[in-house]
């Protein structure tokens, strides 16, 4: 079965172009042309990636990415004709996984649709814990879970929770998380980090990390000014923390 592809944009003669090149390609597309009509559009069928353009009439591109990511972690790749590093850190910050600026080569497009679509499979997805009569059903094994300083990380259910506070991560965030707990001692390097989460080679954009990083420290860091949890190693990269916090 092709890959599905949701194409919100209202540009006819972007859109149009867009979707004749990537069903060459061999992608089954749906195609939006107002925000109001996107989440609409989106909940009618599983969808593999979403091409979003943040300059829509009505509802913005910004808001229909919320609303795509309040139920759902499905790849959104940014295409617009903004292409300030604000509107990059927002995009990415909202929950976008990548973003390209107009005008764009359609075989840059159809390469980072393909990488995104290629990373997206590497991401834990949570499964509902099946019922039992046990009185422990839906408990994890003591043994699976790893404990860091308040911190409870559950890599089977892909769950944490702080100071016994559940804490809502996305798939990226958590992998982050989870990278660094299971190996306390290590140094990663940005280049590592991204290979190691987005299983892709790094071009030397720190975007994507500096806002994935950011708000991850918001979720779990008292201070996230001050992280505590995941240090900076200024001009070297990022460690965790000790655990004496």
């Amino acid at each position: 079965m092709n890959q599905r592809l949701l194409l919100i944009e209202d540009d006819l003669a972007i859109s149009d172009m867009v979707c004749s090149y990537l069903a060459r390609e061999g992608y089954d597309i749906d195609t939006v042309y107002e925000g109001e009509h996107a989440a609409a559009a989106f909940m009618q069928k599983p969808y593999d990636l979403v091409l979003l353009d943040l300059m829509l009439p009505g509802l913005g591109g910004f808001e229909v990415l919320q609303q795509i990511r309040s139920t759902s972690l499905v790849p959104v790749l940014i295409m617009s004709a903004k292409n300030s590093d604000l509107d990059k850190a927002l995009g990415l910050g909202f929950g976008a996984d990548d973003y390209i600026a107009k005008p764009f080569s359609m075989i840059e497009l159809t390469a980072r649709v393909k990488a995104a679509i290629r990373r997206a499979s590497y991401a834990p997805q949570q499964h509902p814990t099946a019922v039992s009569d046990s009185p422990d059903a839906g408990l994890p094994a003591a043994s699976s879970l790893i404990y860091w300083a308040n911190l409870i990380v559950d890599p089977d259910n892909y769950t944490v929770t702080k100071n016994n506070e559940p804490i809502q991560l996305t798939a990226k965030e958590f992998q982050i998380l989870k990278l660094f707990v299971t190996h306390p001692n290590r140094v990663f390097t940005k280049s590592q980090l991204y290979a190691s989460v987005w299983q892709d080679e790094y071009y030397g954009d720190e975007n994507v990390i500096n806002v994935h990083m950011r708000r991850l420290r918001e979720k779990i860091e008292d201070e996230p000014s001050k992280p505590q949890y995941i240090k900076t190693l200024w001009g070297i990269g990022y460690k965790l923390g000790e655990p004496g916090l």
